[in-house]
């Protein structure tokens, strides 16, 4: 690789110039031969510049996350002075997707126009949906929007790890850890136990989502369809109490405040013949590294069941 400084290109041109301006006081016939030579000399001196500026590498692209996800891929393959801020979900204990020691070194925003062009990013990394303000002015000030739409397999979801690291400037490490995402989310050849994801209000993940083939991978039997559901949909507590699955794999358990409580609480009469096991919300929500962490625990579910 070429180094180039900025020092030596500068005395390099100066000397240079001082050559050919003492040069330039000759006279006579040979006049014109010496102006024909200083010509293609200052010509190759500019080319040669040029060329060895085009070969220092590019500075990496300042990025601005309003994603509790991307900021997980960020951590990964992102090098930290790239990073210019998070979504403000990952300084939430309740809602980030990383560490909070990691997140509080960067700045958070909101997604907001004015605090994302304040920060003047070169990228700004979303989800599928950003606030039209948001889109028009990041357009107005020449500022990159890439959006990454919630993934709807494990493939989906690697691909976009490395189309991030990509557009960072990191295209090596985005194949390291999409091959970890793939090694992590290997299929297990054991009988399947039925199981449903119970998120916040409700909310369960469906046939054909990211958790949905997770759930399969890691041996279970997702029973969403069994109450009529879509893709991702609303499972009333009663309908759940009147036919639960061999495990429920709870957010509230996780979580554990308020409703959450109340919810877990009814869904513990259920007894021995449920398990009740807590499932942090990012691992139903995120993709990315999140899907390694999401693995783990469902493995460590299955076993726990297959061991009673």
């Amino acid at each position: 690789m070429v180094v180039l400084r900025a020092d030596g290109v500068c005395r390099a041109i100066g000397n240079f110039s001082r050559a050919t301006t003492i040069g330039s006081g000759r006279r006579g016939d040979d006049g014109l031969s010496d102006r024909y030579s200083r010509g293609v000399r200052v010509a190759t001196a500019v080319l040669a510049v040029s060329v060895l500026i085009g070969a220092a590498p590019p500075r990496p692209p300042r990025v601005v996350s309003i994603n509790p996800c991307l900021d997980a891929m960020l951590m990964q393959v992102a090098d930290p002075a790239q990073i210019a801020a998070v979504s403000h979900y990952s300084h939430d204990p309740r809602a980030t997707s990383v560490s909070l020691a990691w997140a509080r070194r960067f700045p958070a925003t909101s997604g907001t126009a004015e605090e994302v062009v304040a920060l003047r990013p070169d990228l700004v990394v979303a989800s599928g949906h950003v606030a039209p303000a948001t889109a028009a002015a990041l357009t107005r000030m020449h500022i990159r929007l890439r959006q990454f739409a919630l993934p709807d397999s494990i493939a989906e979801s690697a691909q976009q790890v490395r189309d991030l690291a990509d557009a960072i400037g990191h295209r090596a490490r985005g194949a390291v850890l999409a091959g970890r995402i793939d090694r992590a989310a290997r299929a297990d050849t054991v009988p399947p136990v039925s199981a449903v994801i119970f998120g916040p209000g409700g909310l369960v993940p469906g046939a054909g989502t990211l958790p949905d083939e997770m759930l399969r991978r890691a041996g279970f039997r997702n029973v969403s369809a069994g109450y009529g559901l879509k893709r991702w949909d609303v499972l009333p507590l009663e309908y759940l109490l009147a036919d639960p699955p061999r495990v429920v794999l709870s957010v509230a358990a996780a979580q554990g405040a308020g409703e959450r409580m109340e919810r877990h609480r009814a869904l513990r009469r259920l007894g021995a013949r449920v398990t009740i096991a807590p499932f942090a919300g990012r691992l139903m929500n995120c993709g990315g590294p999140t899907i390694i962490a999401g693995m783990a625990r469902l493995r460590a579910v299955r076993a726990q069941v297959a061991a009673r």
